[in-house]
């Protein structure tokens, strides 16, 4: 902790005074997995002829979500009624397919199989046939997403923070530019999350690290790609530590909603073993929001992007449908033409230094942002990731205090509490809109020195 302490502070200091480069904790996103991991569905041969096809599921009601496959074989039997399962045995025999995996979807009644393509077919050609058969609802190619997040040095400083209301003993929270920028420690004067349930679809997280102690209370594992250790599923642990990393335990630093508890859903796998960038795909994510939905949790954070994609937008739909608030990060580029943005009421974030997209989106600080890494340990990390983490922490604050909050009123609620036009949200101001009472927003944060921070 010595070392974290001294390289955070460093780092701050070179932010500030713009002279260097910030030093950074991860590597650049390799195409390769890990060492010591296994069946990571790679953008191989074999994945390229996999393909998702979803069937109608009308007997029996289904068991419900799988648990966690170690590769898109030896799954246990959620694959729906007999019907169904004879249905998907006409179909692979009609068109020569090999059934990988199959699952049922009870949000949709649908029966999903992950099918491969024979050796030399074009998928094209079999994707529209399959399409144009009566007994397919869906059919489409396996497709793959990224997180979205990086650790880019900065340029020049960002501004200083305007520190806003609050009492911590957390060592770290006065490098929190995120927090400060949200008005997030005023906002916790009202309300810290409690009892809303936050689903993080990500990698895995670092349950054992002590600024998440007690706010993780499930997790499930839908990625093919096993690790040894969570030392590697980064990026979920950097999420959940802008969301809901505890207040006051003497420790690290403070998430935006530090009483919220999330529910963890690994559907990504790393790219590289030193790296936070993730890859997922149509089957772990249908699985992963499936689960999700069914958790109950108020609010589904999606800090990643790819292309338009019928299933999952599907369920997406169906989650918002339910009064689930989804947010979802705007790719780098800004298109917001892909999964997940592209779906009607999910809640769009970008980075808040970046330009605006071409569909109504809410800005959130994304850059140099100090959050958890695994084993323990802090870092700062960029991208709209991070936006769309401090955006979610803002809405669970807002659910708790009124947990009928529908997916477009919390838009119209965030995007009203920017300060100026495309700026930063700011949840004491949302807050102060929800309650129509007097919040005051511009109190200093105070910083009580703590018997376990480090020096």
């Amino acid at each position: 902790m010595d070392d974290d302490r001294h390289s955070i502070v460093h780092r701050a200091l070179a932010l500030l005074a713009a002279s260097a480069l910030m030093l950074v904790a991860h590597a650049s996103a390799m195409a390769a997995p890990p060492t010591g991991m296994t069946n990571a569905p790679d953008a191989t041969t074999q994945d390229a002829r996999m393909i998702v096809v979803a069937i109608a599921d009308k007997a029996d009601p289904a068991l419900g979500a799988g648990a966690t496959p170690r590769g898109y074989s030896g799954l246990p039997d959620y694959s729906g009624s007999t019907r169904s399962r004879a249905a998907a045995d006409r179909i692979a025999k009609d068109y020569a397919l090999r059934e990988v995996s199959a699952w049922t979807i009870d949000a949709l009644h649908l029966r999903c199989m992950l099918y491969a393509l024979p050796a030399g077919a074009d998928r094209d050609g079999a994707l529209a046939r399959l399409r144009a058969d009566r007994r397919v609802d869906l059919a489409q190619p396996l497709q793959e997403f990224e997180t979205l997040s990086n650790s880019a040095p900065s340029p020049a400083a960002p501004p200083a923070p305007s520190n806003d209301g609050g009492t911590y003993n957390d060592p770290y929270v006065g490098l929190q530019r995120g927090f400060s920028s949200i008005g997030a420690a005023a906002a916790q004067r009202w309300a810290s999350g409690a009892r809303v349930e936050v689903a993080v679809i990500d990698t895995g997280i670092d349950a054992a690290h002590p600024d998440l102690a007690g706010r993780i209370v499930a997790q499930r594992d839908f990625a093919p790609a096993a690790t040894e250790s969570a030392e590697h599923d980064r990026h979920g642990t950097e999420v959940a530590g802008v969301i809901a990393a505890v207040a006051n335990n003497g420790v690290g630093i403070v998430g935006v909603a530090p009483g919220t508890r999330l529910r963890s859903f690994r559907a990504c796998w790393p790219m590289a073993a030193d790296g936070s960038a993730a890859r997922c795909n149509t089957f772990t994510l249908a699985q992963a929001i499936g689960a999700a939905i069914s958790s109950g949790a108020r609010v589904m954070n999606l800090s990643l992007g790819g292309p338009s994609d019928p299933l999952l937008e599907q369920l997406v739909a169906n989650a918002i449908e339910r009064g689930i608030i989804v947010v979802g990060a705007v790719p780098p580029d800004a298109r917001t033409d892909g999964f997940p943005i592209d779906v009607e009421g999910v809640i769009a974030v970008r980075s808040s230094d970046t330009p605006a997209s071409d569909r109504p989106s809410l800005a959130a600080p994304g850059r140099d942002i100090l959050t958890l890494e695994p084993g323990g340990h802090y870092d700062y990390a960029s991208g709209s990731s991070l936006a769309t983490a401090h955006v979610t922490g803002t809405a669970a604050l807002l659910l708790e205090l009124d947990p009928r909050l529908a997916p477009a009123s919390m838009f119209t609620l965030l995007s009203a509490s920017s300060r100026s036009d495309g700026s930063s949200i700011d949840a004491c101001a949302a807050i102060r809109s929800l309650t129509r009472q007097h919040v005051a927003c511009n109190e200093s944060v105070a910083i009580v020195e703590s018997p376990h921070a480090v020096h």
